[in-house]
């Protein structure tokens, strides 16, 4: 065992575990971060986030080169793809980002343990190291920040070669003749788009009747219209219940979900992006008496203490919206929380964002949500297609819609699709922060000519006054 006791040891080296490091060192707590990955930055950065949107990128600049730029008087020859510089690139952002994260735990005085993380007892982390053999370390806290994985699909086996999660996704030696995406969520879609833009046919099956289950119901629609322009095809109220592999290829089982015949439907690569589940695996909870929930989530209580006392779980492992931005904060606040501060986490207003072009992104309520609460609201809706900027950057399908409490005005929820729309909700998620009324966006200032004024004109919209349309 460690000579010395920690303070915190935090296992779970991702987005959740690695901030809160950082922020814990920067209270003065003595902090260990245990990662048996290898590298930092969790899913997120490793093959998640970072890398799918690398790829997004690249495939954006590809898409355009070979359709678009001839619109703004930009003539090129035969555009070639090189996929394998395309995934270098992926690849090397990935590992300066892994490395910058490995030098701001350097910089803060963290530890960083490279090894598998258990919990054999209170106050105790029992490190599988990496490099051989094993170690002890005490701590008067331990956080489990272990993230999540891709949950599995009955009877469709994953290979990483041909049936693929988003790690095999991520790397595919070449463009797919015909992708199929099993999920029309966030992940599915999002990678979708990339093989669709660099050459693959791509069919998309979902179980439900609508596409990014949980977002505004209307945005989702216009977003699955744009989405088909673009190449996607959709078969939606279907389920794959099975799966066959040869040389050829995979054959999928599909059958209506309200009933009917099935039907086989043959790919190159099958996506399997039907959610993701806590990864809680080896930590030794159920001896410990940590409480889980029916979705093998950690239950915590407010300062994200579970039900056994100095262990806390924050991000994916615990209820919440699996995002790393939520993770990040949760991982904040606890270590605030244990440092004698106060902290807070508003759970109604977690941004969502899918990085498809267009991009998707909303915040509070949906107008689904509104109404099977019986709360009276209005909404204002501004297209982009009337934003002088999105015309001038020839970027111009999708919308801002605002939901305001129809007595208060106070804003209820923000959705965007449009170009960066990502970006300009955060104009909307700092204003609902504040209470703020869509009035009060209204008389904001902003400036011109740019994307931002069509929250504006949304704002404006939702008392009637909307001046562009």
């Amino acid at each position: 065992m460690s000579d010395d006791s920690y303070d915190l040891v935090i296992i779970g080296g991702g987005p959740g575990g690695y901030v809160a490091a950082i922020r814990a060192a920067q209270l003065g707590l003595r902090t260990a971060c245990v990662e048996k990955r290898g590298s930092l930055g969790g899913t997120c950065l490793n093959v998640g986030c970072i890398p799918s949107k690398a790829l997004l990128q690249s495939s954006e600049k590809f898409a355009e080169a070979k359709g678009h730029l001839a619109d703004h008087g930009v003539k090129l020859g035969k555009v070639l793809l090189d996929l394998g510089t395309m995934m270098a690139r992926k690849d090397k952002v990935v590992g300066d980002l892994t490395k910058g994260v490995e030098f701001l735990l350097r910089k803060n005085k963290v530890d960083y343990v490279q090894g598998a993380g258990s919990i054999p007892k209170p106050g105790e982390v029992a490190v599988a190291l990496n490099g051989g053999g094993a170690e002890t370390l005490a701590a008067k806290h331990i956080l489990i920040a272990t993230g999540s994985e891709s949950t599995p699909l009955a009877g469709v086996e994953v290979d990483e070669k041909q049936i693929v999660t988003s790690t095999g996704a991520l790397e595919l030696a070449k463009v797919p003749g015909h992708l199929v995406v099993i999920g029309a969520g966030v992940i599915g879609l999002e990678l979708g788009s990339v093989w669709s833009r660099l050459g693959a046919e791509v069919t998309v099956i979902e179980f439900l009747d609508r596409i990014l289950p949980g977002m505004d119901g209307e945005v989702a629609k216009q977003t699955q219209r744009v989405l088909k322009k673009q190449g996607l095809a959709f078969r939606l109220g279907h389920k794959v219940t099975g799966a066959k592999t040869a040389k050829s290829g995979v054959t999928l089982t599909v059958e209506p979900v309200k009933g009917g015949a099935p039907e086989e439907v043959t790919a190159d690569v099958v996506l399997v992006a039907v959610g993701r589940r806590p990864y809680t695996e080896g930590l030794g909870l159920e001896a410990l008496g940590a409480a889980l929930d029916n979705h093998g989530f950690i239950q915590v209580d407010e300062r994200f203490q579970t039900t056994v006392p100095g262990l806390y779980a924050i991000g994916d492992c615990v209820p919440g919206p699996m995002l790393a931005h939520k993770a990040e904060e949760d991982g904040v606040v606890c270590v605030e929380m244990l440092a004698g501060q106060s902290g807070h986490v508003d759970y109604n207003l977690v941004p969502g964002v899918v990085y498809t072009w267009p991009e998707v992104a909303g915040v509070g309520k949906t107008e689904e949500a509104l109404k099977e609460a019986g709360v009276d609201y209005k909404v204002g809706k501004f297209p982009f297609s009337a934003n002088s900027r999105a015309r001038t950057n020839a970027e111009t399908d999708g919308m801002v819609k605002i939901l305001a409490d129809a007595e208060t005005d106070k804003v209820l929820g923000v959705h965007i699709l449009g170009p960066l729309a990502g970006d300009i909700l955060a104009e909307a998620v700092l204003a609902m922060e504040f209470g703020a009324s869509s009035e009060d966006i209204a008389r904001t200032i902003h400036s011109h000519p740019a994307m931002g004024e069509a929250v504006k004109e949304a704002a404006l919209a939702v008392a009637g006054r909307a001046i562009h349309i």
